[in-house]
């Protein structure tokens, strides 16, 4: 993990939310985000004791699991999450650096904080090292297309106000690279999904309002540090609303989603057939003819 590359200033992350926190925090998506990650864990017929939900903020996801599962929810995460005011048990702890003993789990959630790790890859070999065997994992993170609207306002506006472009929207993975992730991580059955949420405003300022009350502002690590210009700001609010209005004035916003879930191996999951022990042949399956390795078609 340390020579994993600095992409965010956690600790400016920390201060963010507790502001946002003080200011009244927006949380109507990760309300959605945790109602979706409870019905999709109902969907798993398990039963789970030791439960760890890792750096979510606020307390939104343990609401939605409610009375769900076995086990109490141990809500783990730095300070920055508020867990440290939160009812029921929890553990301070550096999401890049588990606490856990290998094989102590039976389930990890997390719901809106994976994407702002500086080491998402060590996390996830953590986690999965830290699930007992055939323990499940369950994670929700914004992924690349989130506020894809405000990048490119932004964009055009500093390239015609300031001649050049500057980091301004955290630049989320995708689903295939977390996917792959997934594997590396060494997960079985790994599966990596997304949705795409559309949240209409009344203006950009709007929406700039509303991520700074869920204290996901600009925590880049190598974010401009300069005031930003009215000049500048000016021109990204008008780009945004020429290009991302509907018929009644309103502006949309792109949240994309991606759903993470994995299995820590086990000898009774399913397996991969071993190269040549099918009974089936594919070119049957397909109504197609099998042509030899060597063979050209036509011969």
């Amino acid at each position: 993990m340390a020579n994993a590359p600095t992409i965010f200033d956690r600790r400016l992350l920390r201060v963010r939310r507790r502001r946002a926190r003080a200011q009244g925090a927006a949380d109507f998506l990760l309300t959605q985000v945790a109602d979706d990650l409870a019905a999709r864990l109902s969907m798993v017929m398990r039963r789970f004791e030791r439960i760890v939900d890792l750096g979510t903020p606020g307390d939104a996801l343990r609401r939605a699991l409610g009375a769900q599962l076995a086990g109490p929810v141990i809500r783990a995460g730095d300070r920055g999450t508020g867990i440290a005011a939160d009812v029921g048990p929890r553990v301070i702890a550096d999401e890049e650096a588990l606490p856990f003993a290998d094989g102590s789990l039976d389930l990890v959630v997390s719901a809106l904080a994976l994407q702002f790790l500086n080491d998402l890859p060590g996390a996830l070999m953590q986690i999965r090292r830290a699930l007992k065997p055939d323990g499940f994992f369950l994670a929700a993170m914004l992924g690349g297309e989130t506020l894809v609207e405000l990048r490119q306002a932004f964009a055009e506006a500093e390239t015609l106000i300031e001649g050049g472009l500057s980091p301004r929207v955290a630049p989320f993975a995708d689903v295939r690279q977390l996917g792959g992730l997934l594997q590396r991580a060494g997960f079985a059955l790994p599966v990596a999904d997304s949705d795409r949420l559309t949240v209409r405003y009344a203006s950009p300022l709007a929406l700039m309002q509303d991520l700074r009350r869920m204290g996901a502002t600009n925590v880049l690590a190598e974010r401009r540090t300069v005031p930003l210009r009215r000049e500048t700001l000016a021109r990204a609010v008008q780009v945004y609303a020429d290009n991302y209005s509907g018929a009644d004035g309103r502006v949309h916003a792109t949240f994309e989603v991606i759903w993470l879930s994995g299995w820590a191996p086990h000898e009774s999951q399913q397996q991969p057939l071993k190269p040549g022990s099918a009974r089936h042949r594919l070119a049957d399956a397909l109504g197609a003819r099998e042509i030899p390795l060597g063979d050209k078609t036509g011969r």
